[in-house]
């Protein structure tokens, strides 16, 4: 099991553990004893709502996190043994090389872009090996299956998911959407205000959320295990410059 997976599944077990707390809240609503204890607060419709709606929030935040931590793995194993070349990577990962060295992704003033145009033409007049940068990750507040796909081809992979897995993932949920799609619409919904917490809680049962959360799990495992292959391949790197045992696997 690799870091990413376990740091996945670490976080994902938390989003279980809080789906359990909503089943168990709606049983108690069902059973017409609303009440947390023999003596404790009464449940109320408005605050079931808010903690189902506390699931998209909770999804939301795994994907990115998914995604961020993807990416770093990238960056770290490729420049982990500090002897690539600019030259050694493959044309879209020396992209974005070029892109962190350049500052090319950030407001600037004349001097300061002069001044990191010279910081790249010196370690190249150098030689100098890439050290780890940052891969920048577009996509901030919109995570969704297509702009996961987007980040996978900028970096030079084409992102393979089983039938089966796409299938459930783009099954339309709700306002004609799948699951991530809905994930994120109902995050930015809530993030920007234009939907209560109540409102967004209102048609969702402890199981129609807990099919929806494993869908969005089960997707998130295949990214994580198709940026898995591309590092332990050296994808990351031109073909000649891979080392024999990963060209060979």
């Amino acid at each position: 099991m690799s870091d990413l997976t376990d740091r996945f599944e670490e976080r994902f077990g938390e989003i279980v553990a809080y789906l359990e707390l909503i089943d168990g809240i709606e049983t108690l609503v069902r059973s017409g004893v609303p009440r947390l204890g023999e003596d404790g607060p009464t449940i109320t419709v408005p605050q079931q709502r808010i903690l189902n709606s506390g699931v998209y929030l909770q999804l939301y935040n795994l994907v990115e996190a998914t995604i961020t931590n993807c990416l770093d793995a990238v960056s770290k194993a490729a420049m982990h043994e500090a002897r690539w070349g600019p030259g050694d990577l493959t044309a879209e990962l020396r992209r974005e090389w070029v892109r962190y060295m350049a500052g090319t992704n950030l407001p600037s003033g004349p001097d300061k872009r002069l001044e990191d145009a010279i910081g790249l033409c010196d370690h190249l007049v150098a030689a100098l090996p890439v050290a780890e940068f940052d891969l920048k990750r577009g996509g901030g507040g919109n995570w969704d299956d297509r702009a996961i796909r987007k980040i996978a081809t900028r970096i030079g992979f084409e992102l393979r998911i089983s039938r089966g897995v796409e299938r459930e993932v783009k099954r339309v949920v709700r306002n004609e959407l799948g699951s991530l799609a809905l994930v994120l619409d109902l995050r930015n919904a809530l993030a920007h205000g234009r939907l209560s917490f109540v409102d967004c809680g209102q048609d969702d049962s402890a199981a129609e959320l807990s099919l929806l959360a494993h869908r969005v799990a089960a997707y998130l495992r295949e990214v994580i295990g198709a940026f898995d292959r591309y590092v332990e391949e050296h994808r990351y790197l031109i073909p000649e410059k891979r080392p024999q045992r990963a060209a060979a696997g």
